[in-house]
């Protein structure tokens, strides 16, 4: 058999959404025309590639493997025929998954400037700390820390070099004192992050004589949510720990007070990345082509 491009494109959009209502949505077609859609394929193949019921959609196992086959050269697919027949601007659904702490992104003369230059481009971003497998999760592009990113994956620099750093409030200092060593960390009061509820706290990670080495600090406030780490922080409820950037307003205003920063040497920074493809869409070039004019400005 030889499916029509269109119900693989819907299969697609059912995958990646996991809801016939949020995949027609998409299309801009009805649910019934997504479901009569599916049937017609799944008739084609011979076999039942999505598990419906009232409240959910599951890719059987035939399904995830038409999937994981599909998803990559569609794409392909989809860009060298938008690169054949159109030459106009850019435009389109730009999918990009990014981390919570990629501050340079998410700030928002980033996108707004993107917004403003490519005004056919639908940027839908999606902010989110757990693995992702672009492809599979039908996103055009990330923005990870180098040092995540697979070694497959095309990268663009968003950022310079990054460090982290060890915070603490004036009033806090005051009362409690700084820490000479990254160990005396667990004698204090702490302000940690974790990416989900059902995982352990970040180790805060230091250096000392070109050897790596991490605290497990224990402490007292939990959070995946760098606003409520800032503002504990601020209010002398504890040392935080975090990107330089991201308190540096604070630091600079001497609302914070960094410590500990000759254990702390810089690292690769944050990167744009994205599947290495023979035919990229223009989309995804105009985003390139902004990150890398982002930074020659700053």
């Amino acid at each position: 058999m030889s499916p029509d491009l269109n119900l693989l494109r819907m299969f697609l959009a059912v995958a990646e959404a996991a809801s016939f209502r949020a995949a027609a949505d998409a299309l801009g077609v009805t649910r019934s025309a997504v479901s009569q859609g599916i049937r017609r394929l799944e008739d084609g193949l011979g076999v039942a590639l999505v598990q419906r019921s009232t409240r959910s959609v599951r890719l059987t196992e035939a399904g995830e493997r038409l999937h994981r086959q599909v998803a990559g050269p569609l794409r392909t697919v989809d860009a060298a025929l938008e690169e054949a027949v159109d030459d106009g601007p850019p435009r389109g659904l730009l999918r990009v998954s990014v981390s919570s702490i990629a501050e340079r992104f998410l700030s928002g003369p980033f996108v707004a400037g993107f917004a403003q230059a490519y005004p056919g481009i639908v940027l839908d971003v999606t902010v989110s700390d757990d693995p992702v497998d672009l492809v599979a999760a039908g996103f055009d592009a990330g923005v990870q820390l180098g040092e995540v990113i697979e070694q497959d994956m095309v990268a663009v620099p968003l950022t310079g070099p990054q460090r982290q750093l060890a915070v603490a409030a004036p009033e806090y200092i005051a009362a409690h004192g700084t820490p000479r060593h990254p160990r005396d960390l667990v004698q204090h009061r702490c302000i940690g992050w974790r990416p989900a509820p059902d995982t352990a706290p970040y180790r805060w990670e230091f250096s000392e004589d070109g050897r790596e080495f991490a605290v497990d600090v224990a402490p007292q406030v939990t959070t995946n949510d760098l606003r409520v780490m800032l503002t504990t922080a601020l209010s002398g409820g504890g040392i935080t720990f975090g990107l330089e950037e991201n308190f540096r307003d604070w630091v600079q205003a001497g609302r914070l007070v960094p410590m500990l920063q000759d254990y702390l040497p810089p690292f690769a920074g944050f990167f744009l990345y994205f599947p290495n493809r023979h035919n990229q869409p223009r989309k995804l070039r105009a985003l390139v082509e902004h990150v890398r004019a982002f930074r020659e400005r700053e």
